[in-house]
């Protein structure tokens, strides 16, 4: 084993001084919507609102004077890069970032304004990872590893170590996977302390790197696939961290793209909790019930919070959607002077709120004289859309709800 109990324990001691000890809250909601005991491991509360800052910081905080003199050049998709911009310019070390092209816009700004020189390339992690190896060679500059790497590895541990004082009685931990580097250093520092604790991972469906890797037993490379969840998405799992899963996690689940989208608006709306793809991918997969715990209790690593807004907005959009507080129907009446005040009072009766309107003479089959409107309604659920519609056909008025 690249890492030990040991390195993870020497890695706290280095490292808690400058990272905050995020806190593992219980949670009764999610308890009851999942069937385990869950506890929440909010590492979405760091300063660069993520895990990574923990590896990082280690890794920085082992370099040579040369190493540092020659400045310090990382890949990622954003969160890593923010914890190396922060925490290497905090230390007067010149840092360069490599992210690629689709990287959301919240997190190249955040990493610039860390301090660091953020060079955007390629179309995926992959080919970012490229370019960066290429330029530390080329400027001699040390290269940090996001996840295949000892002493990162060992600073992604420290959680395990927090959870095992924070969580009495603690049976399951779940968490998320990209590359490896957070669940192998977890898993680690938990299996090693508590071998009957069981560690879960759980990565996209689109790109499940860990899971084809444990079962071919050497790294696969994964097809390209893009994901709301960025921070993991990583097309081919680590050497290292490979083998501490093989030898220290129990199972490894994978979760779809609307069943991230719901775990994330789930957790802003019941935990007032702000997390990423990424960050919820583990409650996904308890919400889901795609794990074979039982009850145990269990710490869900919310491993980090920067989502870009517009991405929020849309699946706050399609959540209201798929739980019926949003629906849009068509309906069709006369174009007449007060044919539009009478519908809108109809609705106003059933207590539907209107969001926005579209009138159309000219499609959908509309007869001369008669006007198609598309009316996007505030809903309080399925049974309320189907009571307006009920009152609306007693009405006389012809109606389709638009899916």
């Amino acid at each position: 084993m690249s890492v030990s109990l040991e390195d993870v324990q020497a890695a706290r001691a280095r490292v808690r001084d400058f990272i905050y000890c995020s806190p593992a809250q219980h949670s009764a909601a999610l308890s009851q919507m999942t069937g385990q005991e869950v506890f929440l491991k909010l590492d979405n509360l760091q300063r660069t609102g993520a895990f990574k800052e923990r590896g990082a910081l280690n890794k920085i905080l082992m370099l040579t004077e040369a190493e540092k003199s020659r400045g310090v050049i990382a890949a990622s998709a954003g969160n890593h890069a923010q914890a190396v911009a922060f925490h290497a310019t905090q230390r007067g070390i010149k840092a360069r970032i490599v992210m690629p092209l689709m990287t959301p816009l919240v997190k190249v700004s955040s990493t610039s304004g860390f301090g660091a020189e953020v060079v955007l390339h390629g179309a995926n992690y992959d080919e970012a990872y490229a370019e960066a190896t290429r330029q530390a060679e080329a400027d001699r500059m040390t290269f940090l590893h996001p996840f295949d790497d000892a002493q990162v590895i060992a600073g992604q541990g420290t959680i395990g170590l927090e959870l095992l004082e924070q969580v009495q009685g603690l049976e399951a931990v779940v968490v998320p996977i990209g590359g490896g580097g957070l669940i192998s250093g977890v898993a680690c520092a938990i299996k090693e302390s508590n071998p009957k604790i069981r560690v879960v991972g759980v990565q996209t469906e689109r790109l499940p790197s860990m899971l084809r890797a444990t079962e071919a037993g050497k790294p696969i490379t994964v097809s390209a696939e893009a994901t709301i969840a960025d921070g993991i998405a990583v097309r081919r799992a680590g050497e290292q961290t490979l083998a501490l899963v093989q030898s220290y996690v129990d199972e490894i689940v994978t979760v779809d793209e609307e069943e991230i989208a719901k775990a994330i608006l789930i957790l802003l709306e019941r935990e007032k909790t702000l997390a990423e793809g990424a960050g919820a991918v583990a409650l996904a997969a308890l919400l889901q019930r795609k794990t074979s715990l039982n009850g145990q209790r269990t710490a869900v690593v919310v491993g980090g919070g920067n989502i870009d807004v517009s991405l929020l907005a849309k699946i706050i959009e399609r959540g209201l959607v798929k739980d019926g507080r949003r629906t849009r129907l068509r309906i069709h009446l006369t174009d007449r002077p007060g044919a539009l005040h009478q519908l809108t009072k109809i609705l106003a009766d059933v207590r539907a709120n209107i969001v926005q309107t579209a009138h159309d003479r000219a499609y959908y089959g509309v007869n001369l004289g008669d006007t198609v409107i598309d009316f996007t309604l505030e809903t309080r659920g399925y049974e309320h859309i189907r009571e307006i519609a009920d009152v609306l056909t007693a009405a006389g008025y012809r109606h389709e709800r638009i899916e």
